[in-house]
């Protein structure tokens, strides 16, 4: 083989691919191997360091909450028929992995009022990237527009794939919390390929998301107008208008809040919907029900967009694996929560997170960072240092929020706290996350002062 492909050794192939300057140039500082039962003990110690939403009371959110998830997810996950399957390359055998997916997808599209939803992706930021490039060979625009108020993971994973196809990407900023419309409109024209905003956006706030869906369009002229694409958080779902209503053309977004835990950080799943016309564009695979020579029902595997399956240049998306396991999860959480279920927890959390809000911004040295409706999540400026803050609460066994400019890295996120509300945290903890921030914030004012 090294003859066939004309080099001398498997070194001389990774010397002439991988530059030297990245190389380690030494051996791997590993130690001698060990008993089972060693490891076993050195990597439970390891464990041990790890900090849970379990051994603390936990207000962390921006994009993955700890929600409840009940005892019959595990259940039925765990049975060896989901466990076990990587990817259906002889799909119609997998008759109940295929009915996973269909239902999955029945379920996303019912939730998102759009027609055709496929079997998942990664996780919520590339659902974002894949939607991007799906707008882009839908009309070949140069650009992307996107409020300020999307996840910064996610316009972080949209810059990257939008560099590999030479695609730039415009920010519009926030107003009062919300995308500026006037700069939304502003910035959209006859190049843009896709409008992208968050519903709910980053700092917690209701987006007008029709107003956004129909500026867009008349802003982007009659000839080609953009791919209206939202970020959605499916909780919310059960108290907003599902983006299918507003004028949105793909709804994406994290899949974790439903039936999925932290599990600190992942896997999750990304969920992906849109109006039939995209149906072609849409990455992954989408199951579809069908009848047998007999007439039975069944479950086909009724489109792949993949390399693996079709030609390369054909392919609309090099995802490998639907995140199958996770999406069962997901739909098996929604069929328990069921219809009336998915209403009364987002009625729960509209009520907690109001109670959380104003108690925390009665605070001294604590406002809101903005006055528009929330659901789930809020934004709060603190006075002092955030990361000082969260250490000086987690000496109290409280994690207060997320620093939200160490996710963004933008300016004006310095002293902003995100805090999320999920049906386990109860009054009880609210007030104990006052009292752990009040005083938290008291002390690191008189830090400052000294």
């Amino acid at each position: 083989m090294l003859e066939t492909i004309g080099v001398g050794s498997a070194q001389e192939i990774f010397d002439r691919q991988i530059p030297a300057a990245v190389r380690l140039g030494r051996e791997l500082e590993l130690p001698d191997g060990q008993p089972e039962q060693d490891v076993y003990e050195h990597l439970r110690e390891l464990a041990a360091r790890n900090t849970s939403t379990e051994d603390e009371l936990s207000f962390l959110g921006a994009g993955m909450y700890d929600h409840y998830v009940p005892a019959l997810i595990d259940m039925l996950m765990e049975r060896s028929e989901f466990l076990t399957p990587y990817t259906p390359y002889q799909p119609e055998i997998s008759q109940g992995g295929l009915q996973v997916m269909f239902e999955y997808q029945t379920a996303i599209s019912e939730l998102t009022a759009l027609p055709v939803a496929n079997a998942s992706v990664y996780e919520g930021p590339s659902a974002v990237a894949a939607a991007g490039y799906l707008a882009k060979l839908h009309n070949g625009g140069g650009r992307f527009v996107v409020s300020a108020g999307l996840h910064p993971h996610s316009i972080e994973t949209l810059r990257t794939n939008a560099h590999g196809y030479g695609m730039e990407v415009v920010e519009v900023g926030l107003r009062d919390g919300v995308t500026d419309p006037d700069a939304w409109r502003e910035a959209i024209d006859d190049e843009t390929s896709a409008a992208i905003f968050a519903q709910p956006n980053f700092y917690g706030a209701v987006e007008d998301a029709e107003a956004l869906s129909a500026a867009a369009k008349a802003a982007g002229g009659s000839s080609s107008s953009p791919v209206v694409i939202a970020q959605v958080d499916p909780i919310t779902l059960g108290v907003l208008r599902p983006p299918g209503e507003c004028g949105v053309d793909v709804a994406v977004g994290e899949g974790q809040a439903l039936g999925n835990r932290l599990d600190f950080g992942g896997p999750s799943f990304g969920l992906f919907a849109a109006r039939e016309e995209y149906l072609r564009r849409m990455p992954g695979r989408i199951a579809g029900e069908t009848v047998d020579v007999d007439g039975r029902r069944g479950f086909v595997l009724t489109l792949q967009t993949r390399e693996q399956h079709i030609r390369r240049e054909k392919a609309t998306s090099n995802i490998c694996t639907a995140q199958a396991l996770n999406a069962l999860g997901g739909v098996v959480y929604l069929c328990w929560l069921g219809r009336r279920g998915i209403v009364e927890l987002g009625e729960l959390l509209l009520a907690r997170t109001d109670y959380a809000r104003e108690t925390l911004a009665a605070i001294d040295g604590v406002e809101k960072l903005h006055d528009q409706p929330v659901i789930r999540e809020f934004a709060l400026r603190i006075g002092g240092d955030v990361a000082a803050v969260r250490r000086r609460c987690a000496e109290q066994g409280v994690n207060p929020g997320v620093d939200a400019h160490a996710l963004s890295a933008r300016a004006e996120d310095r002293g902003v706290l995100l805090v999320a509300i999920t049906e386990r945290r109860t009054r009880a903890d609210i007030d104990r996350l006052a009292d752990a921030l009040a005083v938290a914030v008291a002390a690191e004012r008189e830090t400052v002062a000294v």
